[in-house]
């Protein structure tokens, strides 16, 4: 379980965030051409992680400024999008009451402040619980997993994104974005402190497993993700640390992206 001052810390960089960088960011992503995942911008009808979501009920965690919840809803889900940011969730608000450029209304659907370790929503409500950058890398594992297995009804799948260990394994200690040199080894990875940054978690793929087949989940797939990096296009972590004004969601740049997975996509089934 995540330290209560932890979590006010994290709560508080990401209300500094979204007035600097990621309200603007995820408001532009609300007008997109649709579902597309993390830095790489992989769409999700190349990589159907999510499956069938029209007439399902979906928890969003950690949605930030909740583009993927309003992509969600314009395809026929219910979702209940939830953020422990105060305005991260405001800046999404303002989004559902903005005329949309394509005309019509803007998708509207429940904001949630809430830490994703106490989720105040019932047992078994839940078809899919989703998360992109939003708290695999915020929230202690074991936590967050706990509450997301306990929303999910029987079938009920899980996917979330976050950063790759390889990726957190290089990245400086000041901050992103990620070298092409090993810093720290797997059991540096449960809990880092960026300076000036937040209080993260970047377990290896054997630890993932671990907590998702300890909490009745079964993984069905891992999609580790290449792509352009560089430019901000998820809440991503560690490049927090070093200068969030300068290149807030910086993990690595466009020519290690290219090379070596950035992010890692998990998709699990409760059974």
């Amino acid at each position: 379980m995540t330290r209560p001052e932890d979590v006010a810390h994290n709560r508080e960089l990401w209300d500094q965030l979204s007035g600097m960088v990621s309200a603007a960011d995820g408001l532009d992503r609300w007008h997109g051409d649709g579902i597309r995942w993390g830095l790489s911008g992989t769409p999700e009808a190349a990589l159907r992680a999510l499956g069938e979501v029209a007439g399902r009920t979906v928890v969003e965690l950690g949605c930030g400024v909740a583009p993927l919840s309003a992509h969600l809803v314009r395809q026929g889900a219910r979702v209940i999008a939830v953020d422990l940011s105060w305005a991260q969730l405001a800046a999404a608000r303002g989004a559902q009451q903005a005329p949309p450029g394509g005309g019509g209304p803007a998708p509207r659907f429940p904001l949630v402040q809430a830490d994703a370790e106490h989720l105040p929503l019932a047992d078994r409500s839940a078809d899919l619980v989703v998360s992109e950058h939003g708290v695999a890398a915020w929230c202690d594992p074991e936590a967050w997993v706990a509450q997301a297995s306990r929303v999910l009804r029987r079938g009920g799948r899980l996917a979330f994104l976050t950063n790759s260990p390889l990726s957190a394994m290089c990245v400086p200690a000041q901050g992103g974005p990620a070298g092409d040199r090993l810093l720290r080894g797997p059991a540096d990875l449960a809990e880092i402190r960026w300076p000036g940054g937040g209080v993260e978690h970047h377990p290896t793929h054997g630890a993932w497993i671990d907590v998702l087949a300890a909490h009745g989940l079964v993984v069905e797939a891992l999609h580790e993700l290449t792509g352009p990096g560089g430019s901000p296009t998820a809440d991503a972590g560690p490049g927090v640390a070093a200068d969030p004004g300068a290149d807030a969601y910086g993990i690595a740049d466009a020519a290690w992206a290219a090379r070596w997975p950035v992010e890692d996509l998990w998709v699990a089934r409760r059974p």
